[in-house]
């Protein structure tokens, strides 16, 4: 999970934490449940964010915790780490180990293709980004439990990627994609029955050239490894950001880059905000099977070595 601190609430957590002489505890309080609603946190109404004795609750809080020391060892250390830098083929080695589990990875990986034999995008539920299902006379939502709901398209785009070590199959799911293409697959749809003047075949939409154009760059992308890697059932991977482009790959090994800072909290002002990803999990799990099913890996066009 992350947190991110926007604006004023960037600031003055910057100038308490580095004001402190040790190393502070921080004390994140929300009514929000994140892992159920697949989103992170922000500075807002629902979660304030304490450092060390800031109010009573959290002097009675430290106090508490400092006579139960077991309660801390609770936390699954496993679960709690800094995400990883690996090869595309270090993915695949984790995903055969027999204790591996959920994770999330950084792989810096050039794109070589879009995979046109599936869609691009599904019709989602304008709220909760789940696949919408088309009823008799509308679009229904069985995660929100409505028959009629508004239906947004979302990115669920595979690629083919390639790195020194390895290729595979990436697939892009609501704000990964934007963040690759730079445009929303809803701005894309639109545009292409707008030009075309066609309403009637909306799922026959073809790959768009804001994806096109992103074939032979490199970039750094946050990936999940799910349980559907683990079990067999796929070995298309999730990404679940794309982060800022970066150098072709060398004629050297590629040197894993270091992540800076812990990846807990995110402290963003103004037009340096981050936005979360919205996708909820169970999108994304339904997307990755659909989506990964006959995928051959071997079939890039390019050589590991990018000739």
């Amino acid at each position: 999970m992350k947190l991110y601190l926007w604006d004023q609430a960037a600031v003055d957590f910057c100038k308490k934490f580095k004001s402190s002489d040790n190393t502070p505890s921080v004390i994140l309080v929300t009514t929000v449940y994140p892992k159920r609603l697949g989103v992170a946190l922000t500075s807002m109404t629902s979660s304030r964010v304490f450092l060390d004795y800031d109010v009573q609750p959290t002097k009675e809080y430290i106090g508490w915790l400092g006579r139960n020391p077991d309660i801390a060892k609770q936390v699954n250390a496993e679960v709690v780490t800094k995400t990883e830098t690996l090869t595309i083929g270090e993915i695949f080695s984790y995903m055969k180990q027999e204790a591996a589990k959920d994770a999330f990875f950084v792989c810096t990986a050039t794109i070589d293709d879009v995979v046109h034999d599936s869609p691009w995008y599904y019709i989602a539920c304008g709220g909760c980004k789940t696949k919408a299902t088309k009823g008799p006379t509308s679009l229904m939502c069985a995660k929100c439990g409505k028959n009629d709901v508004a239906g947004e398209p979302q990115y669920l785009a595979k690629i083919s990627v390639y790195d020194k070590s390895d290729e595979a199959v990436f697939v892009l799911l609501g704000d990964a994609g934007r963040e690759l293409t730079g445009k929303h697959a809803s701005e894309l749809v639109s545009n292409y029955f707008e030009a075309n003047g066609n309403k009637e075949n909306r799922f026959e939409v073809p790959v768009p050239q804001a994806l096109l154009n992103t074939i032979g760059k490199t970039h750094k992308f946050n990936v999940k490894v799910t349980e559907h890697n683990l079990s067999g059932r796929t070995q298309v991977i999730t990404v679940t950001k794309v982060l800022s482009p970066s150098a072709p790959p060398s004629t050297q090994d590629p040197v894993a880059d270091q992540i800076s800072g812990s990846g807990n909290v995110t402290l963003a002002t103004g037009d340096d905000i981050i936005e979360p990803s919205k996708s909820p999990q169970d999108s994304a799990e339904v997307g990755v099977k659909r989506m990964g099913d006959g995928v051959e890996i071997g079939n890039a066009k390019r050589s590991k070595d990018g000739n």
